[in-house]
């Protein structure tokens, strides 16, 4: 595991947990008690994280920030596989939702290379930046407040702007899906307040999350169920029994074509 890898998973492993101890870290990883170390000075110096005696406890602020700065560099090979497979099931001319999520950014790159003629909705600013790009697309920013750990709008000027919109189509981020206690997850209320609303007004909405995500064991706040959504939208095959459990919920699961076997289930 390459070291970047190693301290952005401590960065998920302290914004779950909120602590993190020396011994943990060094049987989890099978590295030195001083790789650890330097580790944790070096997300310190970040100020990241406060050094305590064995471990270390979050700065929770900066922490969400800098987690969404490093999720933009995460999974990039599973997030455009996810979005290969979502850019499938867009109609031709429809207006397309893609909220606050680095998976939905995937998607927003393959659009702005497409000819496709779209009318793109979104309250990211990654997203408003790469769509701009290509002068086929119409787009629509639903701005408000900026929160700046999130790069992205939300709170109640962007519900008000969201309220408005009929999207044919949205794309909803989560950092976590349950099909045991059939829940979606985010980090912040606020956040998944304006998840909720995008998938109450869309005509089909889809949760975009790659694999590793289909656990349901990150996020702080549940806000909606898997039933409320059309489907998933994912990078490869889940596990048999999740695939299982979300077809007796009346979810369906879209992932990319694999050669002899069906993308969608």
């Amino acid at each position: 595991m390459l070291q970047k890898e190693r301290r952005l998973q401590i960065v998920s492993m302290l914004q779950a947990n909120g602590v993190v101890r020396l011994k943990d870290l060094r049987e989890q990883f099978a590295v030195s008690d001083d790789s650890i170390r330097k580790d944790l000075d070096v997300l310190e110096e970040q100020g990241l994280l406060e050094r305590t005696y064995g471990g270390a406890v979050a700065k929770k602020d900066a922490l969400c920030m800098l987690s969404a700065t490093l999720k933009k560099g995460k999974d990039v090979s599973a997030k455009r596989q996810l979005a290969l497979a979502a850019a499938n099931i867009i109609g031709a001319q429809d207006m397309v939702f893609l909220d606050v999520s680095t998976s939905n950014l995937a998607i927003a790159e393959l659009l702005a290379k497409s000819d496709r003629e779209l009318t793109v909705a979104t309250n990211m600013i990654d997203i408003l930046a790469v769509l701009a790009k290509n002068p086929r697309l119409r787009v629509i920013f639903a701005g408000g407040v900026l929160n700046k750990r999130r790069d992205g709008f939300w709170g109640p000027m962007t519900a008000d702007f969201i309220a408005k919109l009929k999207p044919d189509i949205a794309f909803v981020g989560a950092v976590s899906v349950s099909v045991a206690k059939n829940s979606v997850a985010t980090y912040d209320v606020e956040d998944g307040l304006s998840k909720a609303a995008i998938i109450k007004l869309a005509k089909r909405a889809y949760v975009v999350a790659t694999t590793e995500k289909l656990n349901g064991s990150e996020g702080n706040y549940n806000y909606a169920a898997l039933t409320d959504f059309t489907g998933i939208v994912t990078d490869a095959a889940p596990s048999a029994a999740f695939d299982r459990a979300a077809r007796q919920m009346g979810v369906s699961l879209l992932f990319p074509q694999v050669e002899g076997a069906d993308n969608e289930s």
